[in-house]
């Protein structure tokens, strides 16, 4: 599995912290910004993550700003992506289960580093279920078409 992740100035280090994760556990990511505290525009990278994701360079993606209501609006403005700003470990299970989420969006500034770990890991373990939970995904897809 890859995934695109990315933050603003805000999210840079809980986006460090996950990707520390990511590399203890050899899992295959792709840094897209920003890379230092410095502060920039959280859209101009939930945009690079929403769009690598969207055209199918990455299977999922993680963005983070410092509530991850901003990035998760940006994401969301994109054909196919289903982002969640998930808080908890069950807001990651069932964005994944029902809603077959491929971005989670984190809040830097809402979540310790070891829950966003453990929201982390649900998130890219947790299968979608489908069956009548697909026929929404379907209708959520049918209205990016128009």
């Amino acid at each position: 599995m890859s995934i695109a992740i990315g933050s603003d100035h805000a999210g840079y280090p809980l986006k460090k912290f996950v990707i520390d994760f990511f590399e203890k556990n050899k899992i295959d990511y792709c840094d897209l910004g920003a890379f230092s505290e410095e502060q920039v525009d959280y859209p101009d990278f939930a945009h690079k993550v929403a769009q690598a994701v969207s055209e199918g360079k990455h299977e999922s993606g993680i963005v983070i700003c410092g509530t991850g209501i901003g990035v998760s609006i940006v994401a969301n403005k994109h054909k196919n992506i289903r982002a969640a700003l998930c808080c908890s470990v069950f807001m990651a299970e069932m964005a994944r289960k029902h809603n077959n989420a491929n971005i989670l969006a984190l809040g830097a500034r809402t979540t310790e580093e070891n829950d966003a770990i453990n929201i982390v890991k649900t998130f890219l373990n947790t299968d979608f279920e489908g069956g009548r939970h697909a026929i929404r995904v379907n209708k959520i897809s049918a209205f990016s078409e128009k």
